[in-house]
């Protein structure tokens, strides 16, 4: 019984401390380290909220109740934790000979909860009794301190994707912009989007691997996604450099390099396969159909075009393969709206001819 009773101490020790890793990798760490329990718990909310979305046919439907989920998903992360805790001292306040099962299950909510209806006896008890208490209001207090960084950080990365909007319709599309600016006379003022992009991508790579859950806090409206923007701008810069004739510009390239990299590293942190040296004729989800209807467009509302279009071909592709396979993917994993280029490639969806607007 002896032995027994120290294996069960031992076994919720265990527990007690992967379950402290579990919230200092989620909440604490400032960098993307995926953690079990947390994978686990986002992997089944995501199951059950399939199970109601699938039902419905309206993407508007679809989008209200997906934007519950992974705030609903933190909630129930932080009952999972405590459920655990509460479980390991159960195993504790036993393993110390505090009586029946019960008084162990009693003991130990009643630390947890900071409820003292029970108190445990002995140093040993009170020091558990303490330790549980802690850890209890520890759990509430970073997940309290976690939602307004995540908030600062959704803020911050819906600004932009609200302003692409006024500047490539919506859903958004590259060709919209190009052409839109073109209009405007304009065209020239696209080299001003480069570096603010390049630093919304930045952000992006870093806020949305260290507070993972933000991937799946959704706009405040249904036609809009930042995975959906990020794949307009990264077709834009691709788009421009290849196929417009215009002065090459380095902070375009070093956008699209930024943003297929920021890509990448979240698409990594969520275990989307890719491949990360890709050769530049491999294939891609956009065809030469595809990109001869936007040259036509283009050409047809006097955007200024590089003669050989064969080239232009060859050389957007050769920058939409770097990030071809991971938009698609996030797109899916996002649940994102249909857009353009994005999430129309995907498996039983429609591709979406561009509508140009006259206003």
């Amino acid at each position: 019984m002896l032995l027994l009773r120290i294996v069960l101490f031992l076994i919720g020790v265990s527990l007690v401390w992967r379950v402290l890793l579990s919230i200092i990798q989620t909440f604490v760490l400032p960098r993307g380290v995926p953690d079990r329990i947390t994978r686990v718990s986002f992997l089944a909310m995501r199951r059950l909220f399939d199970l109601r979305v699938k039902k419905m046919s309206a993407y508007a439907d679809r989008d209200r109740v997906m934007a519950l989920y992974s705030p609903v998903t933190l909630i129930v992360l932080e009952g999972v934790w405590l459920l655990l805790v509460l479980g390991a001292y159960v195993l504790m306040y036993w393993s110390i000979g505090v009586g029946s099962w019960k008084t162990a299950f009693h003991d130990s909510g009643s630390s947890l909860f900071t409820l003292g209806f029970a108190q445990p006896g002995g140093q040993l008890g009170t020091a558990l009794a303490f330790s549980e208490a802690g850890l209890g209001l520890l759990i509430a207090a970073l997940l309290i301190a976690y939602l307004p960084a995540m908030y600062t950080a959704w803020s911050r990365r819906e600004t932009s994707v609200a302003l692409l909007e006024v500047r490539a319709g919506s859903p958004p599309s590259a060709l919209e912009m190009i052409v839109r600016f073109n209009r405007l006379e304009r065209l020239g003022r696209l080299d001003e989007l480069w570096p603010r992009w390049e630093e919304w991508f930045v952000d992006l790579e870093e806020s949305h691997t260290s507070l993972a859950p933000l991937a799946f806090f959704r706009s405040h409206q249904p036609n809009r996604s930042w995975v959906t923007s990020a794949g307009t701008i990264l077709d834009a810069a691709a788009l421009v450099s290849s196929t417009l004739d215009v002065p090459r510009n380095p902070d375009r390239e070093l956008c699209l390099r930024a943003g297929y990299l920021a890509l990448r590293e979240v698409a990594a942190f969520f275990r989307i396969q890719f491949d990360p040296d890709p050769n530049p004729t491999d294939s891609i989800s956009i065809t030469r159909d595809d990109f001869d209807y936007v040259y036509d467009q283009m050409e047809k509302e006097g955007v200024p075009l590089k003669p050989d279009r064969d080239k232009a071909w060859h050389q957007f592709a050769g920058w939409r393969v770097n990030y071809d396979t991971v938009l698609l993917a996030l797109a899916d994993l996002t649940m994102a709206p249909e857009a353009p280029w994005s999430t129309d490639r995907l498996p039983g969806h429609e591709h979406i001819k561009v509508k140009l607007r006259r206003g």
